[in-house]
């Protein structure tokens, strides 16, 4: 269970390095979820 606790630090470090995903405060959860969803997938293709 701890090495797969190190992939998820890991992608929450990738994910801040979109700092628009961190600093964004949405109107709506959907529209915050499409933006997590977008930059996962782009770090996905990395």
């Amino acid at each position: 269970m701890y090495d797969r606790r190190h992939l998820v630090e890991n992608f929450f470090a990738k994910i801040k390095e979109f700092r628009a995903i961190v600093t964004r405060h949405d109107k709506s959860d959907e529209s915050f979820a499409a933006g997590i969803h977008l930059v996962a997938g782009m770090v996905a293709a990395k």
